[in-house]
């Protein structure tokens, strides 16, 4: 009997602005509504959570249009609202939340992307929302696919005060931090509040020639891996694609091959999620 998935991280907007097109092309992938249904029902993947993908310009595909695909996915997908740092960008996000309550399993907000921190007072009324109602707040974390990003504002060290401060919140650290893997290991460890997803670790790279694109993955394996020997549970981390970055089956290769016991892996791919989200 094959393990069940739940994809917690996954983009799609069907724009020509989309700045994920490249990573779709390098991978072989249309990067449309269709393709990625067709490619969730042949990995046997039972639902995800959609979120908005950078645009050019420095944008977001808007979230109304995120919950419109999702509509169309015939209960495949569930909307996380992307929150700006504006006023604006807040208070039309938590109008989304109260619409479609119940629907929204959260929201993401992109350090690095933006030049603000996750302790940022405009973000304090998300937060006040999402721990009443007790839904996670998704946190970009690591690398940027543009190289305009600031690695400042997306080091996931700067998560450390936030969950300080705010021990109720559902706090998620997309893509483990990479390439900060190790510190994200001691924030899920600290912090009962804090998790991880490990979406978009390879970004295709494993398709690289050469000695070093043959290691990059094996090395990514054996880093979360030893992040959750230090962390001491697998229950923190989530199953991501970050699709189309990832495709599909890659992703699910790559946590098959993390060094954890069976019954960790099923947590990961599925049952840490449906206690994270709701489901």
């Amino acid at each position: 009997m094959s393990a069940r998935i739940f994809d917690a991280h996954i983009h799609c907007s069907e724009s020509q602005d989309d700045l994920l097109i490249p990573y779709a092309r390098f991978n072989g992938l249309e990067y449309t509504l269709g393709e990625l249904l067709s490619e969730m029902e042949t990995e046997n993947i039972e639902g995800g959570l959609l979120l908005s993908p950078p645009l050019k310009g420095g944008g977001i595909f808007p979230n109304d249009g995120i919950i419109d695909l999702c509509n169309k996915s015939r209960g495949k997908l569930l909307p996380i609202l992307t929150v700006e740092p504006s006023r604006d960008a807040v208070n039309d996000a938590l109008e989304l939340a109260r619409k479609y309550a119940g629907k929204v399993k959260g929201f993401k907000i992109r350090l690095g992307y933006v030049e603000a921190f996750a302790s940022d007072p405009v973000f304090s009324p998300i937060y006040d929302y999402a721990e009443s109602v007790n839904l996670p707040v998704l946190f970009h974390t690591g690398d940027t696919a543009t190289s305009s990003g600031s690695l400042a504002h997306s080091h996931p060290l700067t998560l450390d005060s936030l969950a300080n401060k705010r021990e109720e919140l559902k706090i998620i650290a997309c893509h483990f931090g990479n390439p900060w893997i190790g510190d994200v290991a001691e924030l899920i460890y600290k912090h009962p509040n804090v998790y991880a997803d490990i979406s978009g670790l390879f970004t295709g790279r494993e398709k690289e020639a050469g000695a070093y694109g043959a290691k990059f993955l094996d090395s990514l394996v054996q880093k979360v891996s030893e992040a959750m020997y230090f962390a001491g549970t697998a229950e923190k981390v989530l199953f991501g694609t970050d699709y189309p970055v990832e495709a599909i089956s890659s992703a699910i290769s790559f946590a098959k091959q993390l060094k954890i016991e069976e019954e960790d892996r099923s947590k990961i791919f599925f049952d840490n999620a449906r206690r994270v989200f709701s489901l």
